[in-house]
């Protein structure tokens, strides 16, 4: 059963998805994703696969409960895909190489295409959660698509900002935030032709990196082929030294921001943003009762001094760092 049901409160709708109940936790002796399991190809380098598990589908279960004018009740319209990195059970999106990145690159470009397509889709949703410490489920490397029928409440929030930075100054208001940042310098992790990473001035988690665009771009619709480059870079350069800060596979979750599937939106600037949940190598960032219930976040540290011990661990290899 998948429905969406309406929050008064804050004005939000919820996915209700009983059926999520039934996904496998970490399976040890078998993965559906790995060559020989019957359900992928023998051979593949990165690969879109139908969530089994899926919160939004098309066409959508009619819902289980009739909703009324107070409590509203949708069909639960969407896509879900798993993007499966690669065949290898056992690499991660740092360890890829840069060329085995852009094919990624790519076929976000063409899913969020395919997706912008469906009738009644509003908002698609690329992210990763890496690590058993954020509630991955499977352990093969992968990624996932959501395609939903309502633009998610973080994601207006942000074209609401924008939409009203645009309005007072003319200008973009993430072009602001990249110029200062840069200008800065001190919160700034790396940087290509294409692409600034750097720790925001406003983090909410201690090694919380955003990736901007140079150029004023609203989704992956809009990009080049050298900046499916350059991207493919950054994403390994970030990861790599964050595998390379402690010496381990390094949790996150990574979300790209991107323009809604419909309607103009000229003031919004594509970005990708990770939440590490890592303080330190032994500590964790929970969050608890401020964070859940305020929404208010606690960020135990100065962004300035987790951008400088990012900045100085080198994006390379393991291997490469043991010679």
């Amino acid at each position: 059963m998948t429905e969406l049901r309406w929050n008064p409160t804050l004005l939000e709708w919820v996915s209700t998805a009983s059926l999520r109940q039934g996904r496998p936790q970490m399976p040890q002796d078998w993965c559906p994703f790995c060559p020989g399991s019957g359900r992928v190809p023998e051979k593949y380098d990165v690969l879109i696969y139908p969530n089994d598990f899926p919160a939004f589908t098309v066409p959508p279960p009619a819902p289980a409960i009739e909703g009324d004018n107070f409590y509203k009740v949708r069909p639960s319209l969407g896509k879900c895909d798993v993007v499966l990195y690669s065949s290898d059970h056992h690499t991660s999106l740092p360890q890829l190489p840069i060329e085995h990145l852009v094919k990624l690159v790519r076929l976000w470009r063409s899913r969020f295409l395919e997706l912008k397509a469906t009738p009644g889709i509003r908002y698609i949703l690329i992210f990763e959660n890496k690590g058993a410490v954020i509630g991955v489920t499977m352990p093969h490397p992968h990624g996932q698509i959501y395609a939903f029928p309502f633009i998610p409440p973080r994601l207006e929030r942000e074209l609401s900002a924008a939409r009203a930075h645009r309005r007072r100054h003319r200008r973009c208001l993430f072009c602001d935030i990249l110029k200062k940042e840069r200008h800065d310098g001190r919160r700034t992790i790396a940087e290509n032709s294409a692409f600034t990473a750097f720790i925001p001035f406003y983090a909410r988690w201690p090694f919380e990196v955003h990736i901007f665009s140079r150029r004023h771009l609203g989704t992956l619709e809009d990009f080049r082929p050298a900046e499916e480059q350059a991207l493919a870079e950054i994403l390994k350069w970030v990861t790599m030294k964050y595998d390379n800060l402690y010496q381990m596979s390094f949790p996150y979750m990574m979300l790209l921001h991107q323009a809604p599937a419909r309607g103009h939106y000229p003031y919004f600037h594509f970005h990708i943003e990770f939440y590490p949940p890592h303080r330190s190598k032994e500590k964790l960032k929970y969050l608890a009762s401020v964070e859940t219930g305020s929404g208010t976040f606690l960020n135990d540290s100065l962004a300035e001094e987790k951008a400088a011990e990012l900045r100085a661990v080198k994006p390379v290899s393991r291997e490469e760092l043991l010679g």
